[in-house]
């Protein structure tokens, strides 16, 4: 079995390229397969009465930055790719070669402005895709708009943190991938084992990363780099066990 494993970077490089940067880097050290941003308007989702608007218009990442973030991710070795949140970030993304994409929970619902063609623009792309149930959204719309498409689901409970205690692991073994948001990495080191038994080929987990020093809104439910090192060294043990 091989497992995919994702380090979610979000909003925790706090609008700082050199924090990136060492995000980037670190999480290559770690061992993950690949680093995420998100793509969005802070406009888009967020009005400016929202509590940490600053920061989060501080944190977008625009076209030029993803560029930026793309060339350091091909120099240290590590894949780089984005959740999107309106359409025309993915023609620009195309012309970076990203091998993938994510949709987030809240695209799946269609709720925020042009998410139905952003839907739309990423399946033209025919390229793989990771897709957030965390929020629900209808898995047979979503099937139908990314026929042409890979397309691995993901379990994800939308809270932050989310309680381990209200994960459903019934549920959760019934997708090939798991988007976490708990406290720590025994969550996605259980579902690595889950799936590890069950017969799965391929698997994907995503963990929000961060800087120890960080200070974000995402860093109270991220892990720290040294966290995924130890996240993706048990994993790759369970990978190689029969069981």
């Amino acid at each position: 079995m091989k497992t995919f494993v994702v380090a979610e970077i979000a909003s925790n490089w706090e609008g700082d390229i050199i924090k990136a940067e060492k995000l980037i880097k670190n999480s290559k050290k770690a061992g993950a397969d690949a680093v995420k941003f998100q793509m969005w308007r802070a406009t888009d989702l967020y009005s400016e009465k929202y509590p940490e608007w600053k920061f989060i218009k501080k944190s977008e990442v625009t076209f030029k930055k993803a560029e930026k973030f793309k060339k350091i991710a091909d120099k240290e070795g590590i894949e780089f790719f984005c959740s999107a949140f309106y359409p025309e970030a993915i023609p620009f993304l195309e012309t970076l070669n990203v091998k993938r994409y994510k949709i987030a929970s809240r695209t799946c619902l269609l709720k925020d402005p042009n998410s139905k063609e952003t839907l739309l623009q990423k399946s033209i792309t025919k390229k793989p895709v990771f897709i957030s149930m965390g929020m629900g959204g209808n898995k047979k719309y979503l099937e139908k708009i990314f026929a042409k498409n890979k397309v691995t689901f993901c379990y994800c409970i939308s809270k932050y943190p989310t309680d381990i205690k209200k994960i459903n692991w019934e549920q959760a073994k019934k997708f090939d991938g798991f988007s976490d948001h708990t406290l720590g990495i025994t969550a996605p080191i259980l579902f690595t084992i889950l799936k590890k038994q069950s017969g799965s080929k391929q698997i994907m987990i995503e963990k929000h990363v961060k800087l120890k020093e960080s200070k974000g809104p995402d860093a109270s439910t991220s892990i720290d780099t040294d966290e995924l090192s130890q996240l993706v060294s048990h994993i790759r043990i369970i990978e190689k066990l029969k069981i």
